[in-house]
């Protein structure tokens, strides 16, 4: 298994952080067929193959997911998503960590 650690520090309410949140897993479910839920200010997701949680606190967010075997190949494309995905809804962050 390979994972994905991503921490990014916004600005953002938790409110809006949890909207935000919402947006790149809609956006990630799209493109890569994933299922979520809310559980508090932890957002679950999976499909085949892949798996995580996209945590929102005030003043940071964060996104762990875990790849399966077959998926270790497109990890550098799905990195790079999310990374823009962040940026988009969150904002730039010169210090991201991950």
């Amino acid at each position: 298994m390979a994972d994905i650690l991503i921490r990014r520090r916004h600005a953002l309410s938790v409110r809006a952080a949890r909207r935000a949140a919402e947006q790149v897993a809609s956006r990630l479910g799209e493109e890569f067929e994933l299922s979520y839920e809310w559980d508090e200010n932890v957002l679950l997701f999976r499909r085949s193959g892949v798996s995580g949680e996209l945590a929102v606190k005030k003043g940071e967010v964060s996104i762990q997911v875990r790849l399966g075997m077959l998926l270790t190949v497109i990890r550098p494309r799905i990195e790079s998503e999310i990374h823009r995905y962040f940026d988009e809804n969150f904002g730039a962050d010169g210090n991201r960590r991950g």
